[in-house]
């Protein structure tokens, strides 16, 4: 009989490449998959998968009903379904999985996308940061092995709970790049210097609201912001004072094929997050690995993970700074020097060869089999 994994995640399961990404590598581990999130009522239609995805309709969506509901519906659907392994997807899966581990005696691995509790969300709010700390202190230790995406958020897991943390970053497949989109069929300007912002977390410190208020010191660029976030309507507001609703598109979150369409046809992208909380500072976004293998080279902003990877390939440069004059001048530096864009983008195709999950992968592999 087929060794069977459920894999557990809070979002809606589209746009989460991750998640996909360790679901192919656990069936070529030889697991038959399982899939389980969430449906909301903007979720996108679920695409075709090579394994079984299972969406739960909740009442809630949003807040600690939410967390609740989600969690002990959860809990009665790893109980009366089997599975040799489960794989949980960050802090807000932990608890179902972990009790199920123990009741059923089932292998689990656990892996931290984020350093979960010093997000912004949490950090300026300290009961709800206290209910997940101790979620975090309770199961963590007694899990004996996890994943996570870098070496910073893996080392503070290490000397606070004297873990086995095995790194997975979060690195795209090299071999489902589509084609480059069309500017005429996508109703973008062909005279203008395209730049993107992208990503399914599009919130407040990331940088955002300055980038949008530096598009006024630009007229001959257009941003396209890709993707979901709480700071969305801010945005917008902020568009429509500055007057500058010609020269910015919104779209939003969209299948992985669909959005590297567009992706590739900009001449910069941004991970400018802000060092105001420690998942941030050690943060490793998906849209940098996005940025290399659409093949665009990078602005970002001096943290730890992202600066190592922009200086090692030389890709990119950095704001010193989020003032907006600042931020549009660094973007006026870099399009005019066009020796540079380049070299850049030449050092881009070497990143993207080594910077891809097929060889990532392989230390998820060797995690799964350590179970064996």
């Amino acid at each position: 009989m087929k060794k069977r994994a459920i894999v557990s995640v809070i979002n809606d399961l589209v746009t989460d490449q991750r998640v996909n990404k360790n679901c192919l590598t656990l069936q070529k581990a030889g697991y038959e998959v399982l899939l389980v999130g969430r449906s909301q009522r903007k979720s996108p239609p679920m695409d075709l998968r090579s394994y079984q995805t299972h969406r739960m309709k909740l009442l809630f969506e949003r807040g600690p009903f939410f967390y609740a509901e989600y969690n002990i519906r959860l809990f009665f659907f790893l109980l009366f379904h089997h599975a040799d392994m489960l794989f949980s997807n960050d802090l807000d899966t932990i608890l179902p999985n972990y009790f199920i581990s123990r009741l059923k005696h089932s292998k689990i691995i656990f892996d931290s996308h984020e350093y979960f509790t010093e997000t912004p969300e949490l950090v300026y709010r300290p009961r709800v940061q206290k209910v997940w700390k101790c979620i975090e202190e309770f199961c963590v230790p007694r899990l004996g092995k996890m994943i996570t995406v870098n070496e910073s958020i893996a080392n503070l897991f290490r000397e606070k709970y004297n873990a086995e943390v095995s790194v997975v970053r979060n690195i795209p497949m090299r071999k489902i790049m589509p084609p480059k989109g069309d500017k005429v069929a996508f109703g973008l300007p062909e005279d203008k210097h395209l730049l993107v912002l992208q990503g399914s977390g599009i919130n407040v410190q990331r940088g955002a609201e300055e980038l949008v208020q530096a598009m006024q010191f630009l007229p001959d660029c257009f941003l396209m912001i890709i993707g979901g976030g709480d700071v969305l309507p801010v945005l917008k507001q902020m568009v429509q004072d500055l007057k500058i609703d010609n020269r910015i598109l919104f779209l939003p979150r969209m299948p992985y094929v669909q959005m590297m369409a567009y992706t590739q046809l900009a001449e910069l992208g941004f991970a400018i997050d802000k060092d105001t909380n420690l998942n941030y500072r050690y943060s490793l976004p998906n849209k940098l690995f996005d940025f290399i293998q659409a093949n665009v080279p990078i602005i970002a902003s001096h943290l730890v993970e992202i600066e190592r990877i922009i200086k090692q390939y030389n890709i990119g440069a950095f704001i010193e700074d989020h003032n907006p004059e600042d931020i549009a001048h660094t973007i006026k530096t870099v399009l005019q020097n066009q020796q540079m864009m380049t070299e850049w983008k030449q050092n881009l195709i070497s990143a993207a060869e080594d910077l891809c999950w097929e060889k990532e992968e392989k230390v998820l592999l060797n995690v799964i089999q350590s179970y064996e």
